[in-house]
């Protein structure tokens, strides 16, 4: 069992984890884990135990890292419950694969497969993420599905076959070897000690952590105006969404804030066990939870108009799209019309062509649809529903790319290759493409510098009536890598610290 080396790049300086430990600071949570030598564990910075001697720790920038150290997670502050920290990693090619094994790359191949991908060798692509993260691809891969599986045993009454099936596993037998390994105990011994709150055998509630601030109420109001009925409800405190499962049934979800903790809470219902995993990420990058509000706005703030947004609304965050897909259609649907409109469309489309769900018994009530697959709107005669031609025939576009398999959503792509793809088709601008990549796949340099608003803004600010699109580009690059987040804040900005908006391109 070895410390981290405290010099590892993608670490604060020691004397900062080490301030933000005696402080149990939230806003660290998930950046740098704490190896404890005497004990052999493992901690995030704001664990309530007491903090051991200093000479005993040494810190790792992530669960991963500390796990291939030999290091268990603690079973008091739960470092499944952290955020993930993996936008610091500078390699290009490591972010991209950090992005293919959340979305399940390493589950049915290799790693040699996945090296292909990022177009590295495999030899290549372990040396750089042992550079990069402190531990190898599977490493990452067997530490996440072990996280994942010690919260449903602590959180759930999910039995511990359903367990090991969510966490991918394909042998019991292997997973409690996995686990005992990885935990220093059997697999019941958690669950015996799960906490008391647990729900009922059916729907399970998990606790999904984030760094602070986070502004919940103002990211529920920004989906509010763009949710479909059918597919998703937005209530005061709440978001509720309907899923289909591949054996045509279907299940759902609610999100909410725990008020006392940098914490939402995740309930999902009528879900099969293997897509645990998938829903859980989905949910994490809609309410972007893993974002690093310290790293985004100490690039940001250096900007004055940006510093006054950040005041303004300090716990912004970009909000995703659910599906690539369906946030795609909903980019198109608001090319030139107004949030309402691109959702009148959006709501016809799923009354129209949407799959109709067998919902369980305790589903939200008004969700029972599912959005069209690209299959369905391939051939969908869209001018029916009074959407004009070109748009509807920029739909049937988009949706064939992404049946045939030329367009894809799926994590890992490089920001340049997806506007590349997405440019190329007929009706798909630069802006739309910029959109889709900020809000369909969580791309945080994303930037659609042909949005008037955004020219509008800024160009006030410069004492002009708004500035061009390349002027705009030039503007944004001092925002890198985290453009989307200035995006979303200039369009916050209230009117008396800049120009009121223009009702165009205002995010379908």
């Amino acid at each position: 069992m070895t410390t981290a080396p405290d010099h590892h790049h993608a670490l604060p300086p020691r004397e900062v984890c080490l301030r933000a430990m005696a402080a149990k600071d939230h806003r660290f949570d998930g950046v740098f884990f704490i190896a404890v030598r005497s004990t052999g564990i493992y901690c995030r910075p704001v664990c309530p135990a007491p903090a051991p001697k200093r000479e005993n720790i040494g810190f790792h920038p992530n669960a991963a890292s500390a796990t291939a150290a030999g290091y268990r997670p603690c079973l008091r502050c739960r470092p499944e419950l952290s955020p993930e920290a993996f936008a610091q990693v500078r390699e290009d090619s490591v972010r991209r694969a950090l992005a293919m094994i959340a979305e399940g790359a390493l589950q049915d191949d290799s790693v040699d497969a996945l090296a292909a991908r990022v177009g590295l060798s495999a030899r290549q692509l372990q040396r750089v993420f042992v550079a990069q993260v402190g531990a190898t691809p599977h490493a990452v891969h067997a530490t996440r599905r072990l996280l994942l599986a010690k919260q449903l045993l602590t959180e759930t009454a999910l039995p511990v076959t359903d367990v090991a099936l969510a966490a991918g596993y394909n042998s019991i037998r292997r997973f409690n070897a996995a686990f005992r390994e990885g935990c220093g105990m059997a697999p019941g011994a958690i669950r015996r000690s799960k906490s008391a709150d647990a729900m009922p055998l059916g729907t399970l509630r998990l606790r999904l952590g984030y760094r602070p601030p986070l502004d919940f109420p103002l990211l529920r109001a920004f989906i509010a105006k763009r949710a479909i009925p059918g597919i998703e409800h937005v209530g005061a405190d709440r978001y509720e969404r309907a899923i289909a499962n591949a054996d045509g049934s279907a299940g759902w979800i609610r999100v909410r804030a725990i008020d006392d903790r940098p914490e939402l809470s995740l309930e999902i219902g009528g879900v099969a066990p293997h897509m645990i995993p998938d829903v859980v990420r989905r949910v994490r990058r809609m309410f972007d939870l893993d974002a690093d509000p310290r790293a985004i706005h100490a690039t940001l703030a250096q900007d004055p108009l940006l510093a006054r947004a950040l005041d303004r609304h300090p716990g912004l965050r970009v909000p995703c799209g659910w599906d690539g897909f369906e946030l795609a259609v909903r980019a198109v649907l608001g090319q030139q019309i107004s949030v309402a409109g691109a959702t009148t469309f959006a709501r016809r489309i799923v009354e129209r062509w949407g799959t109709p769900l067998r919902m369980p018994a305790d589903a939200p009530n008004g969700l029972d649809r599912a959005f069209p697959s690209p299959d369905t709107l391939r051939d969908a005669t869209l001018e029916e529903i009074g959407l004009p031609k070109t748009r509807a025939a920029t739909i049937r576009t988009v949706s064939a790319a992404v049946a045939e398999g030329r367009l894809s959503f799926a994590g890992g792509q490089r920001l340049e290759d997806f506007v590349e793809r997405a440019v190329a088709l007929p009706g798909i601008g630069p802006w739309t493409a910029q959109y889709i990549a900020m809000r369909g796949m969580a791309m945080p340099d994303a930037f659609p510098a042909g949005d008037l608003v955004l020219q509008q803004r800024l160009g006030v600010a410069q004492g002009a009536t708004r500035l061009s699109e390349r002027a705009t580009e030039a503007r944004s690059q001092a925002w890198r890598p985290w453009r989307a987040y200035a995006v979303l804040h200039l369009w916050h900005l209230p009117a008396d610290l800049a120009v009121s908006p223009i009702a165009v391109n205002d995010a379908a």
